[in-house]
C-alpha cells in the first residue's frame, strides 16, 4: 500500500495488534514489488496484508513471492491488485467491503432524506433572502412521508440503505438483476425493473458495479424516465451516469442530484456542476476516510486472526463474483 495510507490506517494498537498476530516487520511497507529492500520479506511472506496503491499482482510480481497463500485487503475493490494469476496459484482473498460499504451507505440516507426534505434549496433560499422564508412555499410538496426510493443494485451498500431506510415511513424500490425476489422483499424492499425504479422514485439511488453492461445505465434515455424534481445520488462509480445527459437535466434544472462520483472523476473546472443550486458535489469522501479508516483495519485484522487459525473468512473474494461486483 502506499505509505501514507499505512500511516492512516495502523495507530500504535493496530500495529501492536499485527505484530501479535503475525511475524512480520511493521515498518515495512511495500509500495513496488521489484523494490530489492523488499526482495527477502517478500520472497518469505505467507500473507500480503494490502491498501489503497498496492500495484497489481501479476504473474512477475507474484514469481517474486513463491510462499505466498492469501491476500486480505483493508478496503473495499480488490480488482485494482488481484489479478488471475492469484486465482491460477490458488492464492485466497479477503477483503473489508463489508465494513467500508457502512459510511458509504451512511452518506446515501444522509442524501435522500434532503433531498426528501429538500434542504439544499431551502438553505439557498434562505442565504439569498436573509430574511423570514415562507417554509411551506419552500418545502412544496418535497418531505420523507411515502417518500419513493430507488435502489440500483442489492450490493453490499444496497442492501445496507435499505436496511437504514427501514424506520422510515418510506416506499423503497429495488432493482438488481441477480437477487431472488423474495430475498428483496425480505429487505423491505419491491422488486421492480430498472424503467419503473426510474419512473416511481422521488430519489434513485445508485450502488451497481463497474461493468460494461452497466456503462451509462442512466443514459439519457432513462434520465427523462425521472419525475420532475427527482434527485439522482450517486456513490458508485461515475460511468454509470451519462454526465453530458445529466448535466443537461441539471442545468435545466428539472433534476437534482447528489453525486459523490463523476465521470471524469475530477469534472473540468468550467464544468456548471460545481455551481448548480441544485446539485451537491462531493469528491469521492462517501467511503471510508478519516476515524472510520479504523473500522476497516481491525476488520483486516480479524481476518487476518482467523487465517492463521484455520478459520474461513468471514468476507472473501471468489473470483466469480468480480464479474458483477465492484
Amino acid at each position: 500500500m502506499d505509505p501514507p495510507v499505512h500511516a492512516a490506517l495502523f495507530d500504535r494498537a493496530a500495529l501492536d495488534r499485527l505484530t501479535a498476530l503475525a511475524d512480520t516487520d511493521p515498518s515495512l511497507v511495500v509500495r513496488d514489488f521489484t523494490d530489492p529492500a523488499a526482495a527477502d520479506a517478500l520472497a518469505e511472506a505467507e500473507a500480503l496484508l494490502t491498501g489503497w496503491g498496492c500495484p497489481p499482482l501479476t504473474p512477475e510480481a507474484l514469481a517474486r513471492m513463491p510462499r505466498l497463500r492469501t491476500v486480505i485487503h483493508a478496503a473495499g475493490s480488490v480488482k485494482h491488485h488481484v489479478t488471475d494469476a492469484c486465482w491460477d496459484r490458488g492464492i485466497t482473498v479477503a477483503c473489508a467491503a463489508t465494513v467500508n460499504a457502512v459510511p458509504v451507505a451512511e452518506y446515501t440516507v444522509a442524501a435522500i432524506l434532503f433531498s426528501g426534505k429538500r434542504v439544499l434549496h431551502a438553505a439557498r433560499v434562505y442565504r439569498e433572502k436573509r430574511t423570514w422564508v415562507n417554509a411551506l412555499d419552500v418545502i412544496g410538496t418535497g418531505g420523507n412521508h411515502r417518500h419513493t426510493v430507488g435502489i440500483v443494485g442489492a450490493s453490499r451498500i444496497g442492501r445496507r440503505v435499505a436496511e437504514l431506510l427501514r424506520p422510515y415511513d418510506m416506499r423503497v424500490l429495488l432493482h438488481d438483476p441477480y437477487a431472488d425476489q423474495d430475498e428483496v422483499r425480505a429487505l423491505g424492499a419491491h422488486p421492480v425493473s430498472l424503467d419503473v425504479l426510474a419512473a416511481q422514485s422521488d430519489t434513485v439511488t445508485i450502488h451497481a458495479p463497474e461493468l460494461p453492461e452497466t456503462h451509462h445505465l442512466f443514459d439519457r434515455g432513462r434520465l427523462a424516465l425521472l419525475r420532475d424534481g427527482a434527485t439522482l445520488v450517486n456513490t458508485a462509480r461515475g460511468s454509470l451516469v451519462d454526465t453530458a445527459a445529466l448535466t443537461e437535466e441539471l442545468v435545466s434544472g428539472r433534476l437534482n442530484a447528489v453525486l459523490d462520483v463523476t465521470d471524469p472523476e475530477i469534472l473540468p473546472p468550467d464544468s456548471p456542476l460545481y455551481d448548480l443550486p441544485n446539485v451537491l458535489l462531493t469528491p469521492h469522501i462517501a467511503g471510508s476516510l478519516g476515524n472510520e479508516l479504523g473500522r476497516m483495519t481491525n476488520a483486516a485484522l480479524d481476518e487476518l486472526e482467523r487465517y492463521a487459525s484455520g478459520l474461513p473468512y468471514a468476507d472473501p473474494v471468489h473470483p466469480e463474483q468480480l464479474t458483477r461486483s465492484a
